[in-house]
């Protein structure tokens, strides 16, 4: 372009009949026909264009003369259309409308663009290669955080125009359209929080288009600032050119704000009564946790616990108020130099800690030899990994420090704001009240949480992302389906539950809510499947829960039916129907499912666990399990691991002799009472779990006897498996489980008395219990393989389907999927959703679907 010429520069444009592109010297452009030359702004030179070329210095009349002869040729061999295009995804508050308009105007169209309950709805006029041009780019150059899941178009009779406008958004009839996630603050905002020109320099609630809060502030749809909690603040003047700016990166950005018209902070002492706000709020913060206080500070979907991660007694007394017990706290830390200080980051997990979704990753920890490095024993106590975020808003930035700030820690532990297994707490009055026990102080803001929202958690396994705990970041993004669902609702688990609606060809699950044994929880599921309605626009038609008959989410799927049909389905079924449909296994396929887990109710009233079914959606068949064993006092053996032990041991037909640590670790009355109940079967159900057989090994390797919170005894195995040296480089060299072929249509049995006995004769050899640990993990992989072979040569099925809690073990997934692939199995393994029953919901409303 020669922009340098003095004057305006007219470009003429093929295929435009009567037109032209004015570019001037800054490189703006607009449209000119020949009816608005006279009112065109700037002098009579003009220069003139052809096929981006300059061609000669005009005036304003050799300018009309040039657009008479073009519109001349025009009206012989320009094809003009109209289009409309219907963009359903997550396009809503994430630039997709400044996007749209800015396309439109590089190529010259003329049109509308506005927000509907669908999604955006954009129509557009002028050449039709131009018009096919926009068409792809809806696809392929969308905004960072959108994701485009359909474009519908249709034609329009052509009405002409010159101007390219955003309109209102248009309400009204049934919402069907995604909400982009709570994204972290992307790298422009942060230059923009640490330079001090700026006038949003060091605000703690700087956003833009393209990160932010979205699905915690929104209260409607469509997605525009008066349908979100930012409402209660009007935009400055400043604010509001660069709202209605095309050419801003803030244009339609509905949190917009800044120091004059945005939240503000607020530091609340620990008597409940404001000290002082912005500014001084924060450096008084950072004052407070670097003195070894505790903090309550008020995040993008709740409310967190923090303190000084590598201040021992700072840690201890958290731990102590929240009555955590050992489970591991979460760190937030400064940047990727304090990570590397405390665990190992390879490039996929620099990958997780970096990108916009920001969750928890879970990382093996470094010892921490070094001075000054490493983090207080007690925010991880037995667990082989830490769990590490970076800061994902602006106010975790200055928390930390920027600039000339005296610098706070560089490592908070940052842990949700509940008690074990509630809701997180979101609301500003509640705070003051339920976390008053808990903290030294509240440092909040006014921006009011709509939606609460906990951190996601999440790992790096085996060449894919293996979450654990899907919400803040993900939630509420769908999941494709592989065929239509009539409109459902799945209520999911009792643990880590989840809920979801679907409908068509997609499903939406809700963020993480909790454990369903508290009230709170329960109310919690009430108000996130209805805030699940209001955003999909899912009116379902029928209800499905799990089968068990004593799950409160089953009794809430009752109690909410209003005359709908509740089906239940069986739990391990919903397991590996989630990992099929993820997957995008159709209709009528078939997988063998390697379903491992805690407890799930069995279809013959025992507490599965260990299967292997033969499954489609519609039906499965149980092809394997491994051995009962007798399950005492249900809860009770959950959280003491030695009785668990105790029953394997029973099983496998091995003496309680003092010299083995589970029986050291029982009391000689309580062993006394096991013993009877296991003769008699009084008081005990038989189980079938891997997980408690992972359990049962932990306390026969003297690990843990006893547990604070689930699955913990499991992942001190999984730890102590990853520290050993001397692993065992083929299954041949592990533990073996012994295969009891069933008849007929009976189940094979994989009896584990024959790994006990082998781990209890290392136990007694001194085998240190690293090594023992790291050849029971050989050895289920090993199960694995061989059940899925034994399955292979029955069915000729091919395709195995790995689901469960106990496949958040990294160490075993790894083993298994690599065990299977290289007998040629196709592996299909979570990726999306936890394999935990945080991703349950999924497989419900699958299995409902196809029934």
């Amino acid at each position: 372009m020669c922009l340098g010429i003095p004057g305006r520069v007219v470009e003429i444009v093929d295929g435009y009949a009567g037109q032209l592109a004015l570019v001037d010297v800054e490189g703006a452009r607009r449209r000119v026909n020949i009816g608005m030359l006279d009112e065109a702004p700037g002098r009579d030179d003009w220069v003139l264009l052809h096929m981006g070329f300059a061609v000669e210095l005009i005036d304003r009349a050799k300018a009309r003369e040039a657009l008479s002869g073009l519109e001349m040729m025009g009206r012989g061999r320009a094809e003009r259309v109209r289009r409309r295009f219907e963009v359903c995804g997550v396009v809503q508050g994430v630039g997709f409308r400044p996007f749209v308009y800015v396309t439109a105007s590089e190529l010259l169209l003329t049109g509308t663009v506005t927000n509907t309950g669908d999604g955006v709805l954009a129509e557009v006029e002028g050449d039709a290669d131009a018009v096919e041009e926009f068409g792809r780019r809806l696809r392929t150059d969308a905004p960072p955080l959108a994701v485009v899941v359909d474009v519908r178009t249709s034609e329009r009779p052509t009405r002409g125009g010159t101007g390219f406008t955003i309109e209102e958004s248009g309400g009204g009839g049934r919402a069907r359209t995604l909400v982009s996630p709570d994204t972290a603050t992307c790298r422009e905002c942060l230059d923009e929080l640490a330079d001090p020109a700026n006038r949003r320099h060091r605000h703690p609630f700087i956003t833009c288009t393209h990160c932010g809060p979205r699905f915690t502030i929104v209260t409607g749809l469509p997605y525009d600032r008066a349908a979100t909690t930012m409402a209660d603040f009007e935009m400055c003047g400043a604010c509001r050119a660069e709202y209605e700016d095309p050419g801003d990166r803030r244009f339609h950005a509905q949190p917009i704000a800044c120091p004059d018209c945005g939240p503000r902070l607020e530091l609340v002492g620990g008597e409940g009564v404001s000290r002082c706000r912005d500014e001084e709020a924060l450096r008084r913060a950072r004052e407070l946790l670097a003195d070894g206080g505790i903090l309550a500070v008020k995040g993008l979907g709740g409310y967190h616990l923090v303190c000084d991660a590598r201040d021992d007694a700072a840690v201890a007394e958290l731990r102590r108020r929240k009555r955590r017990g050992g489970k591991p706290f979460a760190v937030m830390v400064a940047g990727l130099d304090v990570a590397r200080e405390l665990v190992t980051v390879t490039a996929q997990d620099e990958e997780l800690l970096t990108g916009g979704r920001r969750p928890i990753v879970l990382l093996p920890r470094l010892s921490g030899d070094g001075a000054g490095s490493g983090v207080s024993a007690a925010v991880a106590p037995g667990s082989p990994d830490l769990g590490l975020l970076l800061p994902y808003t602006p106010l975790h930035v200055l928390l930390f420090g920027i600039g000339d700030d005296r610098p706070g820690p560089d490592a908070l532990v940052m842990t949700s704001a509940n008690l074990s297994g509630e809701p997180i707490v979101t609301d500003d009055e509640a705070a003051l009240t339920e976390l008053a026990p808990l903290v030294d102080g509240w440092l909040r803001h006014d921006r009011r949480i709509h939606v609460p929202c906990d951190d996601s958690v999440s790992r790096w396994v085996a060449g894919a992302e293996l979450p654990v705990r899907r919400s803040r970041g993900y939630a509420p993004l769908p999941i494709a389906l592989p065929f239509e669902v009539e409109p459902t609702l799945a209520v999911g688990a009792d643990l880590k539950n989840t809920c979801a609606l679907g409908e068509g060809r997609y499903a939406w699950l809700s963020q993480h809510i909790g454990d369903m044994d508290d009230l709170s929880t329960v109310n919690a599921l009430t108000r996130t499947e209805k805030h699940l309605e209001d955003l999909t626009g899912v009116a379902p038609a029928q209800l499905v829960a799990d089968r068990h008959p004593g799950y409160h989410s089953a009794g809430w799927a009752r109690a909410h039916a209003a005359g709908r049909p509740v089906r239940t389905v069986q739990h391990h079924h919903a397991h590996i129907a989630s990992v099929m449909a993820e997957h995008g296994l159709g209709k009528d396929e078939r997988v063998i499912g390697i379903a491992f887990d805690g407890t799930g109710h069995g279809d013959d009233g025992a507490a599965w666990g260990g299967e292997v079914l033969v499954a489609g959606y519609a039906s499965f068949r149980r092809a394997a399990h491994l051995g009962y064993v007798p399950l005492a006092g249900g809860d009770a053996s959950v959280l003491r691991p030695y009785r668990m032990a105790l029953a394997h041991l029973h099983a496998a037909g091995i003496p309680w002799d003092g010299d083995l640590p589970p029986v050291a670790a029982c009391q000689p009355a309580e062993r006394e009472v096991l013993a009877h109940q296991f003769a008699t079967g009084f008081g005990c159900v038989p189980t079938s779990s891997m997980g408690r057989l992972f359990d049962a090994v932990a306390s026969l390797a003297g690990l843990r006897h006893e547990v604070a919170y689930e699955a913990e005894a499991a992942m001190e195995l999984e730890g102590a498996a990853r520290g050993a040296h001397g692993v065992p480089a083929a299954p041949e060299d592990a533990y073996r489980f012994g295969i009891r072929p069933g008849a007929g249509e009976e189940p094979s049995v994989a009896d584990p008395g024959p790994v006990v006995r082998a781990v209890v004769s290392d136990v007694r050899a001194g085998v240190p219990a690293g090594l023992v640990a790291a050849r029971f993990h050989a050895s289920v992989a090993a199960l694995i393989t061989e059940l899925a072979d034994h399955c292979r040569t029955h069915t000729g099925l091919g395709t195995v389907a790995l689901g469960g809690g106990v496949f958040q073990n990294a160490v075993l997934l790894e083993a298994a999927q690599r065990g299977l692939a290289e007998r040629g199995f196709t592996v299909l393994r979570p990726r999306l959703l936890p394999p935990n029953d945080g991703g349950i919901a999924l497989g419900q409303l699958m299995i409902a679907a196809a029934g």
